[in-house]
């Protein structure tokens, strides 16, 4: 990162000698209590927001819109979840169960007996 910023720095610098830059490493939570790293600043949490937005408020504002997308996200998730929880259980109970018990001894044949190697095809057999 450091490097990114030293290689950005250079390069700005060269298209316009006048412009000053300055690294930010931002972090959308927590703290840092040293954000000068010498190098680059790195902002966390409220003063990241701050940084960007220039209200101070912005840490605490942001939280309810994020919690209604968290949570409309986690809804969806739950229900595409719950497909492929009774796409697997029918799966599994066509494949190994009879009469709504489990065969066990297809089923561990299926997880753990050894692969018999297909008998390889002569010259003849390939034609």
């Amino acid at each position: 990162m450091r490097t990114n910023f030293k290689t950005a720095s250079k390069t700005l610098r060269t298209s316009n000698s006048k412009l000053q830059i300055i690294a930010v490493n931002g972090c959308c939570y927590g703290r840092e209590n040293n954000p000068d790293k010498g190098d680059y600043f790195k902002y966390c949490g409220q003063e990241f927001w701050e940084f960007i937005s220039g209200d101070s408020h912005l840490y605490i504002d942001i939280i309810e819109p994020l919690g209604h997308k968290a949570k409309e996200k986690n809804e969806e998730f739950m229900k595409s979840y719950a497909v492929m929880i009774n796409n697997f259980t029918a799966e599994f109970i066509n494949d190994f169960c009879i009469k709504g018990e489990i065969d066990w001894e297809k089923l561990v044949r299926f997880n753990s007996e050894k692969k018999v190697a297909a008998p390889k095809k002569t010259a003849k057999q390939k034609k």
